[in-house]
């Protein structure tokens, strides 16, 4: 059992204020084994919640990630977790992080540290012991904040109250933090747009400004894991009114350039948006008549599928395609070749370009959602069988043009048919 009197009054205030929330986090996750095995590890081994869950929780926000913190060395952290058959791995061994699993639920153990050198990009650490040590080093009040099982609350720069006030505040020296790590810029513009709401401290503004060109010692991969985390969260939307917000990104991410896209939100595509399709997305907000989503693809690592996902669009809706056609026939063409989910984002692209509510377009929608892929029930086997064909480019080409009269013909073919275009 917890030593509840030697640990948990160490708190600078001992208030249960989050206790049911806590208590729903250990009911949904069985987060307390952990607390329960670091915490009973030594007299003076603890271990808190800290971050982006309790930020979340004073917030009255889902919690989709848990992040603790301990006064343990990661192979301490280990040990006990090996010895308990709890699974994990060395997620970020070198700054202290072990990631526990238990019934699918991940959990981030980092170990306290110092920084002791930093270059912009990364950091060289020192595990530490020392709470407030470790909260010192962290980029805004609000992120400082740990807690125990029970919801108690050490908060050692009044993050809490910065919080419920809307001020996103650096721990110190601002420009010392951003110099510690770039990537704290957007990270800065996330949580304005998530969480401010006052003004932009103008001197902040000018230190923003004068550090940008340290982005780029940021990896490709960082920046695009920040971008996705800022297009996806509930707050994005409020850039359409932030210019500062605005400019930084687009010197960041140059190709994002149709930033006014999202001033044509209405009921139904606002419902699209909060599917939080990332692709999908990042597609509306770079493709134009130029070769800029090409660009986009080329600097940032994303998959295969989504470079296919965001060309297929590209080419629909590019100034030297066709007239993009939303008859129903057209749309039978691309379900047939590209399938359910590459339609619907060619309709849901579409649905974005327009103010009102196209009905037209929705019904199209819903018309596809319950059909299946039609299937070609000529084979090679039937003209081999039926008309004597052999294996061959001749077969293969003339199994072509019966699929493309099949295609034009609504998606059938009657044995007539077939035997005029074999005979040809």
């Amino acid at each position: 059992m917890i030593n509840i009197f030697s640990k948990i009054f160490k708190f600078k205030d001992n208030k249960n204020y989050y206790f049911k929330d806590f208590e729903n986090i250990n009911k949904k996750t069985n987060i307390e084994k952990i607390f329960n095995l670091i915490s009973n590890f030594s007299e003076k081994s603890e271990i808190r919640y800290v971050g982006g869950s309790i930020r979340k929780i004073i917030n009255n926000e889902e919690v989709d990630d848990i992040d603790l913190a301990t006064n343990l060395n990661p192979d301490k952290v280990c040990e006990i977790l090996k010895e308990n058959k709890i699974s994990f791995y060395k997620s970020g061994i070198e700054h202290g992080t072990i990631t526990a699993k238990i019934d699918n639920q991940k959990f981030e153990i980092t170990t306290l540290r110092k920084d002791i050198l930093t270059d912009g990009r990364h950091a060289k650490v020192e595990f530490s012991k020392d709470w407030y040590e470790d909260a010192s080093r962290r980029d805004f009040t609000f992120n400082s904040i740990y807690a125990d099982l029970y919801g108690n609350l050490y908060d050692p720069f009044n993050g809490k109250k910065d919080l419920e006030l809307g001020n996103v505040k650096f721990i110190g020296d601002p420009e010392k933090r951003i110099k510690e790590d770039y990537l704290r810029i957007l990270r800065y513009v996330r949580f304005f747009l998530n969480y401010s709401k006052v003004d932009h401290d103008e001197n902040l503004k000018k230190i923003i400004k004068k550090n940008l060109s340290g982005i780029s010692k940021i990896s490709s991969d960082r920046l695009l894991d920040e971008l996705k985390k800022l297009i996806l969260s509930e707050g994005f939307l409020k850039i359409l009114k932030d210019k500062f917000c605005q400019e930084i990104i687009t010197i960041v991410f140059p190709q994002i350039i149709n930033f006014n896209i999202l001033n044509n939100i209405n009921d139904y595509s606002k419902k699209i948006f909060e599917k939080k399709d990332f692709i999908f997305l990042i597609s509306l907000l770079i493709i134009d008549d130029s070769d800029n989503s090409e660009y986009f693809i080329y600097k940032y690592n994303i998959s295969n599928e989504d470079k296919k996902r965001i060309k297929f669009l590209s080419n629909a809706y590019s100034k030297n395609s066709e007239k993009v056609k939303f008859k129903e026939k057209n749309l039978w063409k691309i379900f047939y070749y590209n399938g359910k989910n590459y339609l619907n984002d060619f309709i849901n692209f579409k649905i974005f370009q327009s103010k009102k509510i196209d009905k037209n377009l929705i019904q199209l929608k819903e018309f596809f959602s319950s059909k299946e892929i039609p299937v070609l029930e000529v084979k090679a086997k039937t003209l081999i069988e039926k008309f004597n064909y052999k294996e061959g480019k001749e077969l293969g080409d003339k199994l072509k043009e019966i699929e493309e009269f099949w295609i034009e013909n609504s998606f059938k073919i009657s044995d007539k048919d077939l035997n005029k275009i074999v005979k040809n």
